[in-house]
């Protein structure tokens, strides 16, 4: 077991990311395929859960466009995420927000952690 994670870690791509957990605001800059072509394109909604471990972590982002739920899921060691910026920190109580999907307007808005200096 400990040789399969050896080389897992061997594979992954290191990248500073910010710290950020589930209920966060994100903004998630990727690059876009199309055809020959690649282009950054941002991603900006809450993160609604983290899963897996090591070399296939990954995490869901949730956003409303156009009156309709959008759900993507981005591994974290994948070399298409170009920055991750987090705009703002939840106030959640629990690590998968799977409820927000039956809410709308502003019931499904999270609020936000106050943080003191």
């Amino acid at each position: 077991m400990d040789a399969v994670k050896f080389v897992q870690e061997q594979n992954i791509t290191k990248k500073d990311f910010p710290e950020f957990q589930a209920g966060d605001n994100v903004e998630i800059v990727y690059n876009i395929v199309e055809g020959g072509k690649e282009r950054p394109q941002a991603f900006r909604g809450d993160v609604i859960k983290w899963s897996g471990e090591g070399a296939t972590k990954t995490f869901t982002v949730r956003k409303i466009s156009h009156g309709v739920g959008v759900e993507r899921i981005f591994p974290i060691n994948t070399p298409n995420i170009i920055e991750i910026k987090v705009l703002k920190r939840g106030k959640v109580r629990r690590s998968k927000l799977y409820y927000l999907r039956a809410l709308v307007g502003k019931r499904a808005k999270i609020k936000e952690k106050r943080t003191y200096k």
